[in-house]
């Protein structure tokens, strides 16, 4: 696994996937492709598979314990996750995401919030960030996950983990994404405990264009996943 620090933050874990080859490139190839773009179902199925990859990978970082499970031809020691765990998703792009951690942890809580981009003026160079919509349970000494699929500003981010704090204060928090800018992962070390929160990416791209797209990257997530918004 390779750990790649941004900043002058030396204690916030932030984990680049791309970097350790693995099946999680295929997906990444695959999703940034026009041409593949065009099936929203693929799409989707691939942002999911690449949750699940990511939720496995933070799996290994939980607390454990060993217990013993009766068989029918007698008792087996397993060591299961201690850990409570609350998945955190930000609406829209970030559900089939959210569905990918899901699959793997079966018995999380779920949080979801409503934070979207509101461009300021009107050639769309500036972006600001609105919350409307909270739902959540207590969130108070769990692993705390939000799972949103881009890191670009880390403004949205931000702002969900701030709705999310309402609810009690986590354990340990993972922030994770399929594609993240470093001025993303920049903002996550100001705004975030960095003594309790680690950052998955799938990849870190270069930058963001003028509109704050994340380039090269493969787009607007919730708009390949659902279609077109006024």
């Amino acid at each position: 696994m390779v750990f790649t620090t941004f900043a002058k933050n030396l204690d916030m874990k932030i984990i680049n996937l791309s970097e350790t080859n693995s099946i999680i490139n295929q997906y990444l190839a695959e999703i940034r492709d026009k041409e593949y773009q065009t099936n929203r179902l693929l799409f989707r199925n691939n942002i999911l598979r690449i949750g699940e990859y990511e939720a496995f990978e933070i799996s290994k970082t939980l607390d454990y314990e060993c217990r013993d499970v009766e068989t029918p031809l007698g008792v087996a020691q397993v060591n299961v996750p201690t850990d409570k765990i609350v998945l955190a998703t930000i609406f829209r792009a970030g559900l089939p995401f959210h569905n990918g951690f899901l699959n793997i942890f079966d018995h999380a809580g779920n949080a979801f919030v409503s934070a979207y981009r509101e461009y300021t003026d009107a050639e769309h160079t500036h972006v600001g960030i609105h919350v409307e919509y909270l739902a959540t349970p207590s969130i108070e000494g769990k692993n705390l996950i939000i799972a949103d699929p881009m890191l670009a500003t880390g403004g949205s981010m931000e702002l969900g983990y701030k709705a999310f704090l309402t609810k009690g204060t986590p354990k340990q928090i993972h922030v994770a994404c399929v594609i993240a800018t470093p001025e993303g992962i920049e903002h996550i070390q100001k705004t975030f405990p960095d003594d309790k929160t680690i950052v998955w990416c799938a990849a870190i791209d270069p930058g963001m264009n003028e509109h704050k797209y994340i380039v090269p990257g493969f787009g607007d997530a919730g708009d390949l996943c659902y279609g077109e918004k006024l």
